[in-house]
């Protein structure tokens, strides 16, 4: 019964100040002029041209502040693992700022260059990996179902960088429709928290669930600002944050396979993408009418809460299969 009281009160927490911080803040962005810039190539979208984004912050904010009050009343705490997590969430969320701002600066659709977005991913990674190195961890990956411990070497600090760039990429690449990735990124999570809480032997296992809660809960308020006819984007600041964070979650607490479930959505995405380049650089052929995936459905005469609704249907039951799969793998 404690269990599942930390993680409605987590939930609450989460969701109420999100809520709260969302009706203040995008009065607050109509007002500063942060607006989205909708790409050429997508003319259904031209009705969202000056919607709000940086709405990220309605999510990211609200959690710290929860961590914080859940701190202060003893009902957290601060553990190595859950302290570089909190540092993956704000780094990338400094990172996506950044490129957002630069995208309302110059009035279109161009923030940072994918070379420096790149190179930003790839240091805040390099940083968690000293980090995580540094707590003692060995390079092992563990796999409990059949109670093998596979060791990796060095191998494992490149799996640790690879996971968090393909994860940030993954997610703000299916951040394209209303409340895709937000859904998508709630769903995710409250598969991790489960999985973290379970996670017996980590260190601050179930402190990194309540954390899971406490975003589950504010990227559900987040939703009822996004979900179509979106009043708010969430933007990279938003998107680069939840993809680092949810890599950064299944490594501390040691279910990196588990992720390829709990993102399947994700990843179909970004595998998709990665598909089209090459047929185009190699066969001089489109496969898809349209990448990422979702608008590949669009311009297959799809309305966007269709998709939504059948991507979150899936991100679902691949959230549940990770939750019966992930408390032992």
């Amino acid at each position: 019964m404690l269990i599942l009281a930390k993680a409605v009160l987590a939930f609450m927490i989460g969701f109420i100040l999100s809520i709260m911080f969302g009706v203040f803040l995008i009065p607050i962005l109509k007002k500063m002029n942060i607006k989205q810039s909708v790409s050429i190539f997508l003319t259904k979208h031209k009705g969202k041209e000056g919607t709000p984004t940086m709405g990220g912050l309605i999510f990211i904010i609200p959690t710290i502040l929860s961590v914080i009050i859940l701190l202060l009343l003893n009902k957290l705490e601060m553990t190595y693992n859950l302290g570089i997590v909190l540092f993956v969430f704000l780094a990338y969320a400094l990172l996506g700022f950044i490129d957002d701002y630069l995208i309302i600066k110059r009035h279109n659709n161009i923030g940072l260059s994918e070379i420096q977005k790149l190179i930003g991913q790839i240091l805040i990674a390099f940083i968690f990996f000293i980090l995580f190195r540094a707590g003692g961890r060995e390079p092992v990956l563990e796999i409990y179902t059949f109670n093998l411990t596979i060791p990796l070497g060095n191998f494992y600090w490149l799996l640790i960088l690879l996971m968090l760039v393909a994860t940030t990429n993954a997610v703000n690449l299916t951040d394209g429709l209303d409340g895709l990735a937000g859904g998508l990124s709630a769903i995710a999570f409250l598969a991790f928290g489960m999985i973290a809480w379970a996670s017996l032997g980590i260190e601050g296992n179930e402190d990194i669930g309540v954390f899971c809660f406490i975003l589950v809960g504010a990227l559900i308020a987040f939703c009822f600002f996004n979900t179509y006819p979106a009043k708010v984007f969430m933007g990279d600041t938003g998107s680069l944050a939840l993809g680092g964070t949810l890599a950064a979650v299944s490594i501390v607490s040691s279910h990196e396979l588990t992720l390829i479930v709990v993102a399947g959505v994700f990843v179909v995405e970004t595998l998709v993408c990665i598909i089209q380049r090459l047929s185009v650089r190699f066969m001089g052929k489109r496969l898809f009418l349209m990448t990422p995936l979702h608008h590949h459905f669009e311009k297959l005469g799809w309305h966007e809460l269709d998709i939504v609704k059948t991507f979150w249907f899936f991100g679902i039951v691949l959230a549940a299969i990770a939750i019966l799969w992930g408390v032992w793998i």
